[in-house]
């Protein structure tokens, strides 16, 4: 493997001299300032995030997360996407320190799905009432981007009883070359992701101590790679933990602010994992820079601040209170009813091979019902990318605001059809209260007879209403 020849964009040492700065120029004032810049919906400076990271007191925190909480309503109101990982397989050549795949984990089981079990594991995540998955696998010989491939036909060709099907699927595998993303753009995936784990390179290099992940550089320039080939949206992430995690926040930042230079879209999505432990894989119990809840929420509500047009997802690596409550400080995307060893979707009592262990335990349908109680529109719509509304396309919408009008009616209908084909009847009881009281506030005229055309469609039997 070549390390492309591009200049890194993420100065390490300046980061951290920035922050130590930031620390002796911190003040109350300047955080008022800061936030009220924050209300314009413009996103942050280098040096404003620099400046939030140092919050320390509660009051403080509070601040941010209050307006965390009012940029995220305007721009994506009470619309919370569900989504759920599907496994391939759990080989892996790569010995990260912190993930149960890495090769020298001599306690995992590790297998491999065939065309066959993907199908089941597909059907499985469907009577759920998912459409939209998340697909990952090891980076080995045995997952070339030949099966991966594959296993994207199949999953898209897989139908339910009601004749649904997965009408998303964004992919999370080892960096390609630019060849491999045209061939992976080729299959109608929606976002690729690729987490840098750590932007720290000394750091990445301790815990990255063998296998093809170990290239620093080659990892760092995937998503220039997968935007030259033609990849609309991308997801960037870092796992929290590895790192001072204000560097990181910064560094992501960076990320951003590069693709957004270099091909005119940044980032689609942001994840914000924290380590967990996980079987046979050191760093796990051993967390080298622990990341308190208290600095996770900080943490999730300044990136909402710095970048409030990307996504930001929330695995169900957290605990169902913590994520709760920070669905109203930023987090747009969750997964619900997770596994993540292979296979254990359609054969629930397997507990083998998983990657690392989970703070949220319930079902989808128990999330969906605790989002209801909250006034939060579950969706599982995939309306944009199947209209085109995808990268730059997307970005010029929700910049000024117009992406709502698409985003809001589309995932009340796809929040329809879930009740009607999946919910248990309490949910579908309160659901269906939800959607008349969201849809009796919609004051434009269009828009709202749009929506309640949309939702006679769904109870007269069609389904994959969107516009």
């Amino acid at each position: 493997m070549q390390t492309l020849p591009e200049i890194p964009f993420i100065p390490r040492d300046e980061l951290y001299h920035r922050l130590e700065d930031a620390k002796k120029h911190y003040s109350r004032e300047k955080l008022h300032d800061i936030l009220h810049t924050a209300l314009k919906l413009k996103g942050l400076s280098l040096v404003d995030v620099s400046l939030l990271l140092q919050a320390e007191t509660d009051d403080d925190i509070h601040l941010i997360l209050s307006a965390a909480h009012t940029v995220k309503e305007a721009i994506y109101g009470k619309r919370m996407v569900l989504f759920a990982p599907l496994y391939l397989g759990n080989y892996c050549s790569n010995n990260c320190l912190y993930c149960a795949f890495r090769k020298d984990n001599i306690r995992l089981g590790r297998a491999l799905l065939t065309p066959q079990q993907i199908e089941e594991e597909t059907k499985a995540l469907l009577k759920q009432g998912h459409k939209r998955i998340l697909m990952l696998t090891g980076e080995d010989e045995h997952t070339p981007l030949d099966y991966v491939l594959e296993a994207i036909r199949v999953v898209y060709a897989t139908r339910d009883d009601h004749g649904s099907s997965i009408r998303r699927i964004n992919v999370e595998i080892a960096p390609l070359d630019v060849e491999g993303f045209r061939r992976l753009k080729a299959e109608k995936i929606g976002t690729y992701a690729c987490f840098q784990e750590t932007y720290d390179e000394v750091l990445y290099t301790k815990y990255h101590p063998s296998g093809p992940k170990s290239d620093y550089l080659w990892r760092l320039f995937v998503m220039d790679r997968a935007m030259k080939g033609g990849i609309d949206d991308v997801g960037l992430g870092v796992l929290f933990g590895l790192a001072d995690y204000r560097f990181e926040v910064l560094a992501l930042l960076l990320h951003a602010q590069h693709l957004e230079h270099s091909f005119g879209c940044g980032p689609h999505t942001i994840s914000v994992p924290r380590i967990e432990p996980a079987d046979g894989a050191p760093l796990s119990t051993h967390v080298p820079y622990p990341v308190s809840d208290k600095d996770f929420k900080k943490i999730v509500a300044i990136i909402r601040l710095a970048l409030p047009y990307t996504g930001i997802i929330l695995s169900t690596r957290e605990n169902e209170t913590l994520r709760q409550e920070l669905f109203h400080y930023g987090v747009s995307q969750i997964s619900a009813g997770s596994r993540t060893n292979p296979g254990a979707y359609a054969h629930p009592d397997d507990t083998t091979g998983s990657q690392f262990s989970l703070g949220d335990h319930r079902s989808l349908d128990e999330v969906i019902s605790a989002l209801i109680d909250d006034g939060f529109i579950p969706s599982f719509c995939t309306g944009c990318y199947r209209k085109g509304r995808v990268g730059q396309d997307f970005m010029d919408l929700a910049r000024p605001g117009l992406i709502q009008k698409f985003c809001m009616p589309n995932g009340i209908f796809s929040f329809r059809e879930y009740l009607e084909d999946y919910a248990s009847p309490q949910t579908k009881e309160k659901g269906l209260r939800l959607i008349a009281h969201l849809v009796s506030e919609i004051k434009d005229h269009n828009l709202k007879t749009k929506t309640q055309k949309g939702l006679t469609e769904i109870m007269e039997g069609k389904r994959d209403v969107y516009y």
